[in-house]
């Protein structure tokens, strides 16, 4: 089957064909590192993430890149408030985003380019348009002149009349419309020195939208296969990248526009701006990574996510049973098989990957993932060592591979764990089942989660 994606540009579902064969490149907004990163970032990475393995698991050569914006003006703010250099608060929250990311078991782009490493290509990039007539000089600061790209509004399906001055929108009375965006901004004496460098117009420093316009056409090209982020940046963030990059190159900048939905906490878009928002880090205080990146892919990636304690914890539950089926099976058999072949399996693999080939449909996909987990149950009963092999297989191809989600080991447990499990078996053996239901329950006051087997052995697993 054909990989479907909604392309945002269309609005419709269209088969994906990318330029160049079967060699993919996409490039997905980053993070401004000022500041923690928060679930609805999270939710970001996880979707591109799902794209991303689900791209490489059907066969394509995926070169992924992803920026951080390391010099803004909430990071100047944050800086001069914790009195520090700016460069220096943006490093500690890049490295607090691998830290996060990796917690997630999220795939790494192949390049992560910041602003500051680009500042001579983005000069050049502006040189161009201001040389071409799209963009103007006012007292050194550079702005693009919107009603000179006569696509604008395309993405976001507006036009000039409709628009009304919002977030991020740069306002200047000497501007020639109040919808000219900056592309590059002259210093100003409350600046930091660091954050002004050398240009035609004076010192100052990049405008938000060109430098995902520089940076992706740097190490994509001009025309990319796909461009990824939160529905929040389809306006004006999207939109102006296309103006300033197709006003340069005259080519199509983006082939398919993949937009996620936002998270929501008491019906709002959950944001910093709103304050309203669960730093990761405090999440992973109350919930394993593994729960939080299952309970992400529970939705379509372009609907809400609507956070609330009972669809986690449902999430939780769902997951700790899937955990216990597939540390039941590798308990019962210790190699996967080297192919699937049984009739059944085949299907329920196929109709896997058609789910996610539909607009990478993560919600459906996980439904054949708990039909896998039922058909563990069923295998473990009947004991076919070669069933079981195949059920291994693609419980770790559909939740490992294609899902991302970090497969349960089997534990080490401490010697008053095993010497509890030890006197439950002898208590068992003697039909003693009261005081079983003893230890049991003591034993999951430890944390654990007892399964007995057909043949009278015994398995722990740790409670998520």
């Amino acid at each position: 089957m054909t990989i479907k994606v909604r392309n945002t540009l269309s609005n419709k579902k269209e088969e994906f064909y990318p330029q160049r064969g079967n060699f993919v490149s996409m490039y997905v907004c980053g993070i401004t590192p000022y500041d923690e990163m928060h679930l609805g970032h999270a939710r970001v990475y996880v979707v591109f993430d799902i794209v991303k393995r689900h791209l490489l698991r059907r066969g394509y050569i995926v070169k992924h890149v992803q920026n951080f914006t390391d010099v803004d003006d909430k990071i100047i703010k944050r800086s001069q408030e914790k009195k520090m250099k700016p460069s220096e608060l943006a490093q500690i929250y890049i490295e607090d985003y691998f830290v996060q990311t990796g917690r997630l078991n999220i795939l790494k782009a192949e390049k992560y380019p910041c602003v500051t490493q680009m500042i001579p290509e983005i000069v050049d990039f502006i040189k161009e348009l201001v040389n071409k007539g799209f963009a103007y000089e006012i007292g050194g600061d550079i702005y693009f002149s919107v009603k000179k790209f006569k696509d604008y509004g395309k993405l976001s399906k507006r036009n000039l009349k409709d628009l009304r001055a919002g977030a991020r929108v740069d306002v200047c009375d000497g501007k020639n419309s109040v919808f000219d965006f900056a592309l590059w901004k002259k210093t100003k004496e409350s600046e930091p020195c660091e954050v002004a460098w050398e240009s035609p117009w004076g010192k100052g420093r990049p405008g938000w939208h060109i430098e995902c316009s520089v940076m992706s056409s740097e190490l994509l090209g001009d025309t990319i296969d796909i461009h990824g982020g939160g529905q929040d940046l389809i306006f004006p963030h999207h939109e102006n990248e296309i103006a300033q990059s197709e006003a340069k190159t005259g080519k199509q900048f983006v082939k398919y526009w993949i937009h996620n939905g936002f998270v929501i906490i008491n019906k709002e878009k959950m944001s910093k701006s709103l304050n309203n928002f669960f730093t990761l880090k405090a999440i992973f205080g109350k919930y394993s990574p593994r729960v939080v990146r299952y309970y992400l892919l529970t939705q379509h990636y372009s609907n809400p996510l609507d956070f609330s304690d009972v669809g986690i914890e449902s999430a939780k539950n769902t997951l700790q049973g899937m955990d216990n089926a597939y540390l039941r099976l590798i308990s019962s058999v210790r190699e996967s098989a080297v192919e699937v072949t049984d009739r059944d399996l085949l299907d329920l693999q196929e109709n896997f990957l058609n789910a996610l080939d539909d607009d990478f449909n993560s919600e459906k996909a996980l439904s054949y993932l708990h039909e896998l987990k039922g058909l563990i149950s069923k295998g473990l009963l009947t004991a076919d060592r070669e069933r079981l092999s195949q059920l291994k297989k693609l419980f770790e191809d559909f939740a490992g591979t294609s899902l991302g989600i970090v497969l349960p080991e089997e534990q080490n447990v401490d010697k008053s764990l095993q010497n509890l499990m030890k006197e439950r078996n002898d208590v068992r053996k003697n039909k003693n089942w009261v005081e079983s239901d003893r230890l049991r329950k003591l034993i999951d006051e430890k944390g654990y989660k007892i399964f007995d087997n057909k043949d009278g052995s015994s398995l722990l697993v740790r409670k998520i």
